[in-house]
């Protein structure tokens, strides 16, 4: 399966809901905070309709650790839900820091963006890149991950070919010797989910082109990597896009519209986080929900920078005749290389490349030079 994205919830306010926003502009106590959450652990899909009002109203008291704890918990650890509250306290201790840009401004910094992505997609580097890959399955929408295996694959990215990946090791063991690279290494893992190709910068150039009619709306501030960052919402039609899902090496595939979020950088006009859910799945493709989640940041190569994964995150929910099954892939990018023959890959332990949370971390590859 082909597809990078991070499955999330939309919901639609409530009248009431609206109403509320109308009447009460005072910023939310901790008490209304703690009762909202215990409403959510009973009701994920009021996840949305509470970061609006939390981006609407504020917070009125100090976002201690037992809150942060508290928060994480009864939103099964939402990172975005985390990150709202989390900006919410930026804005109470330094409100025009925080504040949003006028329109104007919101659109100039977009414009500036979509220029700096495009130019970008024409002129990346030749490249190798390490991928770490933790895969795992829950039951539906559960999110009790049942670990599956850990993968290492060499991806080499070469502009006038795409991608190429090679698995180099399942669960610490080497792949057998028979394994070739080509576009997918799906064929040679162990069943389940493998993603490729749009990690890297693909997926935002697509959602800047003119022919995807993307619809944007700014909608919150935050800071990534210590950089100010400003969130905009969007959505691609499906008839306008060109994303699609796919099962099984050669299977059956269907186009996708979607809808996300972006988080540019204010200063530098480029994108260091971005969420694609995908939206309009036909009611009876076997792919129920498909989702993805990266994170940018600066790497050198051949002497340059260029902006490039550093983290994704792959959700996929299949149907299966009695339950329903979300595999996550979590894949790190390590050791950016220049692409070329005077680089190989061997086998080497990397002490930055232990999972958080495994026990028994598996043998993993270093890209080196060999000896001149």
């Amino acid at each position: 399966m082909r597809f990078a994205v991070k499955f999330l919830i939309l919901s639609v306010l409530s009248v009431s809901s609206v109403a509320v926003f109308a009447q009460d502009t005072k910023p939310l106590s901790s008490q209304e905070v703690v009762s909202r959450l215990y409403q959510l652990q009973r009701n994920p899909d009021t996840r949305d309709e509470l970061m609006e009002e939390i981006r609407k109203r504020g917070i009125g008291f100090q976002l201690t650790d037992g809150m942060r704890s508290l928060i994480a918990t009864k939103s099964g650890n939402d990172a975005l839900l985390r990150r709202t509250f989390e900006e919410a306290e930026r804005r109470r201790v330094n409100p025009t820091a925080s504040a949003l840009p006028s329109e104007a401004e919101g659109n100039e910094l977009l414009d500036r963006t979509r220029n700096v992505t495009l130019a970008a997609a024409g002129a990346m580097p030749d490249f190798l890149v390490k991928q770490i890959i933790k895969r795992s399955n829950a039951y539906g929408t559960t999110a009790n991950w049942i670990p599956q295996d850990n993968l290492t694959v060499a991806v080499g990215y070469r502009a006038n070919a795409g991608e190429e990946y090679k698995l180099l090791t399942v669960n610490g063991m080497p792949a057998p010797e028979d394994v070739q690279a080509g576009s997918d290494y799906g064929k040679y893992a162990p069943k389940g989910t493998t993603s490729s190709g749009v990690e890297y910068i693909s997926a935002q150039a697509d959602i800047f082109k003119a022919e995807s009619k993307t619809e944007f709306k700014m909608v919150d501030t935050d800071v990534i990597q210590g950089r100010r960052t400003i969130v905009y919402e969007f959505t691609v039609k499906r008839e306008n896009s060109t994303l699609t899902l796919s099962v099984g090496d050669g299977g059956v595939r269907t186009g996708v519209g979607s809808h996300g979020r972006m988080w540019i950088d204010r200063e530098l006009n480029r994108v260091l986080r971005f969420e694609q859910v995908a939206t309009e799945i036909p009611p009876d493709f076997p792919i129920t929900a498909a989702s993805s989640t990266i994170d940018y940041d600066w790497v050198m190569i051949n002497e340059h920078n260029y902006l490039l994964p550093r983290h994704s995150q792959i959700l996929i929910t299949v149907n299966n005749p009695k339950f329903a099954v979300t595999s996550r892939n979590d894949v790190l990018f390590r050791n950016y290389q220049k692409y070329g023959a005077e680089l190989k890959v061997v086998d080497e332990v990397g002490e930055d490349d232990e999972p958080a949370d495994s026990n028994a971390p598996p043998k993993v590859p270093k890209l080196v030079k060999p000896p001149q």
